[in-house]
């Protein structure tokens, strides 16, 4: 139920090994560029071959490398190439953001890392961690390393904002969960589809309920939000329910699951505050004056506002990733050169035609585009959709039937818009809260499906062929007409059998195909 990052690795690897794609699969290598031929109807992409390590690294860190040492120490090969198709599956939590401008920072003596850029030689044994976050990722780290085998000496977690914190299975449940679901799941036929897709059911059911704004959904929410503020109390230290009890709707924000943050509050090894950090020595770090949460303008607050300054060996920083900036750093230009990034930003925010493909842009194709998260189901099962219909236009492609296919521009802007005003009603726009799924200037969401997964997965599933654009090469126009010329037959093959049936009777309709078919075995018998 919560395999290691190990493991996770290893079933990836054994999927790719079932399905030989290994040696289809490039590592080490950066795509900088994709610029649209227009006369060959070709992609021409430009490859980076990097150094060993660079690979690991986020385009910020590289580009500042190669700025100080040299682009030899990250790039050690360009190379130009050509495609008929470019599908992006580059994903939207890649890039980390970068680390806050405190002053200091460049004099810390101490290890620092993102928890997006773990490093597993770094030793936390007997080390003061400072942790910077309060989400998902720092929920997962936090309980993780006081314990064997990192065994820090204690953990400070800084929070801006608390997170909506939803229990998990109880640690009972999940071990029986791993010790027998295996074999269930083996020998009992179809119930691993019956559980899968009553989950999925299930998970469906709370987007109706939490996301929506309608009165029940709303009523909901509030029963929600009263049994996750008492979750809280019963798992946390009294010290800790001001800062952890949000101000906003519960699904606003990205929420947290808990799978052992909350009891490990009560180790005395951790210490979690919202003061800010101000300043970075060489081997401490100064908190406060002020504090993050609750707003200092809430004056009967009784969390703290002191200074003081903490040691510090290791800082970890779970400050999120660069979830607004779609397929960044990657250079795209379509037709009449036009940069996707200019088109997205003339046209309010990043956008795609179900997340999926831009006018402009032929047989280019995206993979978790924009508005293709989902708040309460898996994004796996989204991005699955992606492909499937992706593909539907991409076999033609390959078989050399259709030349290119283009969504039409009316199609990807009605869609968009259609999209934008669903998001401005739904909890994530009116919750009451600031998060990365939307731009606060412009109130763009450029992050989240606004609908069901069932309604995302059945537009997947039947593609409305009309708005696209196909240009169809000459074995594409000959099988067309083909297959119109076998729909007109068949059609009319059906109404002569009607009339036949009107005029005649079914009686006589029969008589006349056993009769046609007594022919027919006869010429068989004569010819054998």
């Amino acid at each position: 139920m919560h395999p290691s990052g190990p493991e996770i690795g290893k079933y990836l690897y054994n999927v790719c090994e079932q399905f030989h794609i290994l040696d289809k699969i490039q590592l080490d290598t950066n795509v900088t560029s994709a610029r649209w031929l227009e006369t060959e109807e070709e992609w021409e992409l430009v490859l980076e071959y990097m150094a060993p390590g660079m690979g690991d690294l986020s385009s910020r860190e590289r580009k500042a490398i190669a700025e100080s040492q040299g682009i030899d120490k990250v790039c050690l090969k360009r190379e130009m190439i050509r495609a008929k198709i470019v599908v992006s599956a580059v994903g939207g939590l890649v890039e980390p953001k970068p680390y806050p401008q405190v002053p200091g920072l460049d004099r810390f003596k101490g290890d620092i890392l993102h928890t997006a850029r773990w490093d597993p030689t770094i030793k936390l044994q007997d080390k003061n961690v400072v942790i910077l976050g309060a989400g998902c990722s720092a929920a997962q780290v936090t309980p993780e390393i006081i314990q064997p085998p990192y065994n820090a000496k204690s953990v400070t977690q800084l929070l801006r904002s608390p997170g909506w914190v939803e229990s998990n299975f109880g640690s009972e449940i999940v071990r029986w969960w791993e010790s027998n679901t295996p074999t269930l799941f083996s020998w009992v036929p179809g119930l691993q589809w019956i559980v899968r897709k009553a989950l999925f059911a299930y998970l469906e059911l709370q987007f109706q309920l939490t996301f929506t704004m309608g009165a029940t959904a709303r009523k909901h929410r509030l029963k929600q939000q009263k049994a996750l503020i008492a979750y809280m109390h019963k798992m946390v230290p009294e010290k800790y329910w001001e800062i952890l009890t949000p101000d906003y709707d519960i699904g606003c924000k990205r929420r947290v699951i808990d799978a052992d943050w909350f009891r490990s509050l009560q180790n005395p090894k951790i210490e979690l505050t919202s003061l800010p950090l101000t300043s970075i020595q060489e081997q401490t770090v100064t908190l406060g004056p002020g504090r993050h949460y609750p707003p200092m303008s809430k004056t009967d607050s009784k969390v703290s506002t002191a200074e003081r300054t903490i040691p510090c060996d290791t800082l970890i920083f779970a400050n999120g990733y660069e979830a607004g900036e779609w397929l960044h750093p990657l250079d795209v230009k379509g037709r009449d050169g036009r940069s996707l990034h200019d088109v997205w930003e003339s046209r309010g925010g990043s956008q795609a035609y179900l997340g999926t493909a831009m006018d402009g842009f032929p047989n280019f194709f995206l993979i978790f585009g924009p508005n293709t998260a989902t708040g309460h189901s898996s994004v796996i099962l989204a991005s699955e959709n992606m492909v499937n219909h992706s593909l539907k236009f991409i076999k033609p492609i390959l078989n050399g039937e259709v030349s290119t296919y283009e969504v039409k521009e009316e199609a990807e802007r009605k869609w968009t818009q259609r999209v934008q005003e669903a998001l401005r009603d739904s909890v994530w726009q009116k919750g009451g809260c600031r998060s990365w799924y939307f731009n606060e200037g412009s109130g763009w969401n450029a992050t989240v499906y606004p609908w069901s997964q069932i309604h995302f997965t059945l537009r997947c599933m039947f593609p409305r062929y009309g708005d696209w654009e196909a240009k169809y090469t000459k074995k594409g126009v000959i099988k067309r007409r083909l297959m119109t010329a076998a729909k007109l037959l068949g059609t009319l093959a059906v109404m002569t059998a009607v009339v036949y049936l009107a005029m005649y009777g079914p009686e006589a309709v029969v008589g006349e195909l056993r009769a046609v078919l007594r022919s027919g075995l006869n010429r068989l018998r004569s010819w054998l």
